[in-house]
């Protein structure tokens, strides 16, 4: 985790936020500001928002560090406090209605670039592929004789 932000007590429900979240999630910081500006929803808005403010506080946190490298590792809604009103209802009763409230964090994290496999582990991968394509080759093999078509037995048309 390189930085984090917290938006606490918005006033939208959490399952709202929930619906943006597979968007993003995994994205890099950058593309999913992007992706959340195209969405049409009120919790797009807070996300872009909390987006920018993790960016930045990696940028304080780490100095000179590439915010093109940032991808989001972390993101959850979770609910917070609800408000609790009342209607007037019919016979002189009141009902509640429960207006919802929520914490979303985000994290981010640096996109960490793949270390060159040694030549070594390249010829045992190699190995292990052509022993998994012999084991599936006669699998199917072994389907195909296995398995014997009989021809259907053809009924007279009784006249």
């Amino acid at each position: 985790m390189v930085s984090k932000a917290i938006l606490r007590y918005t006033r939208l429900s959490p399952r709202k936020f929930r619906l943006i979240i597979p968007l993003v999630k995994g994205k890099r910081a950058e593309e999913a500001i992007a992706i959340l500006g195209a969405v049409k929803k009120k919790a797009s808005g807070y996300g872009i928002d909390l987006l920018k403010s993790a960016i930045a506080n990696a940028k304080v946190k780490n100095q000179g560090i590439d915010t093109s490298t940032l991808y989001i590792s972390k993101m959850v809604a979770d609910p917070g406090p609800m408000l609790k009103r009342f209607r007037a209802a019919s016979m002189g009763r009141a009902s509640m209605i429960h207006k919802h409230t929520s914490h979303l964090t985000v994290e981010l994290d640096v996109i960490k670039t793949e270390v060159p496999v040694s030549v070594e582990g390249k010829a045992k991968d190699a190995i292990k592929k052509s022993k998994d394509t012999d084991k599936n080759t006669r699998a199917q093999e072994h389907k195909s004789t296995s398995i014997t078509k009989k021809p259907k037995a053809k009924i007279a048309a009784k006249k």
